[in-house]
């Protein structure tokens, strides 16, 4: 098979388009071709300077295809099933080796690459919300970075739950985009006093926020939560990696921190997490949530695709297709 692969982590010139060996299908597994990747910000953060499992090595969180083969033990997936599945890497090839259970079936006539950008983003979206934010109808919620994929997907379900939403992005425009999907005040999180400005336009500040930047952003995210606030870190966007948080700046208006993994989630809870992701898909096939695809890039050109996702020019979901 035809793969984007590194020999050693660094910047995305580091990609290789070679062949490589195709993925084996074991017992419990499937065999997928597939044919839509979304880059994830982890796929980003790991070809950066992220851990490898072999040289060279398949990054890669996410895909969606076409099963082409079921391992034994496997009773609920069939050849030529149309299924999304995330992964701890591999995706960035044509095709794709996963446990059985890492893949969600789509829905009958979902176009394949939107299904390709659901369960990271809105799983991690519903989950920094409701599950570990306790969002209510009534309350206020900060997206950090709300023109990335967990961004968008955030704003639409706090809104849709009856919040009032506060976004930040790094332009004017995108902000002005952001509305369609839901956004009630935009902030420029490139002015000095965003923070300032994110607790004016919500009277003091948020209920909750969530902040997949990370470091000094983080800090911000707590400045901006009124008093019993809940913050919800996910990721670390920003790359400033390392210990930024002093506690005391919590105790003050008896605030907290909590940090989420998609992954350790639906290893640990499952039976909760597949029905929501499930939920999810069958939304977005409908219409009644939306993916913003920015640009489509062959995975041919995996190194253009991970540049132009650092350029920070990108309005949702960048999109490789084999």
């Amino acid at each position: 098979m035809k793969a984007a692969v590194y020999y050693e982590t660094g910047k995305p010139e580091v990609f290789r388009y070679e062949d490589v060996p195709d993925p084996v299908c074991g017992p419990g597994r499937v065999l997928i071709d597939v044919k839509a990747v979304s880059i994830e910000g982890g796929d980003v953060l790991n070809r950066a300077g992220g851990a490898m499992a072999s040289k060279p090595h398949i990054v890669g969180y996410q895909c969606a295809g076409v099963i082409r083969e079921v391992g034994t033990d496997v009773a609920d997936r069939a050849v030529g099933q149309a299924v999304v599945a995330f992964m701890p890497f591999g995706s960035h090839a044509s095709m794709a080796g996963v446990g059985a259970m890492q893949t969600f079936p789509i829905p009958n006539g979902m176009d394949l690459q939107l299904a390709a950008c659901v369960p990271i983003p809105f799983g991690t979206a519903d989950d920094c919300l409701f599950e570990f934010g306790r969002l209510g109808a009534g309350e206020s919620v900060l997206v950090q970075g709300a023109a990335g994929g967990v961004g968008l997907a955030a704003v639409q379900l706090a809104k849709r739950a009856g919040a009032t939403v506060v976004a930040t992005a790094g332009s004017d425009e995108r902000l002005e985009r952001l509305k369609q999907y839901g956004v009630d005040h935009g902030v420029n999180y490139r002015d000095a006093d965003w923070a300032a400005r994110v607790k004016q336009v919500s009277d003091g500040g948020v209920n909750l926020a969530v902040d997949g930047i990370g470091g000094k952003t983080l800090l911000g995210s707590i400045e901006c939560v009124a008093r019993k606030g809940r913050i919800v870190s996910y990721g670390q966007a920003g790359r400033e990696i390392g210990r930024v948080l002093d506690v005391d700046v919590l105790s003050g208006l008896n605030k907290s921190v909590t940090g989420y993994s998609m992954a350790v989630e639906s290893f640990m809870d499952p039976q909760r997490v597949r029905p929501m992701i499930e939920r999810h898909l069958r939304d977005v096939a409908s219409g009644g949530l939306k993916i913003a695809i920015d640009r489509t890039f062959p995975l041919a050109e995996a190194a253009a695709a991970h540049a132009y996702i650092e350029s920070r020019q990108a309005f949702g979901r960048v999109v490789m297709t084999p």
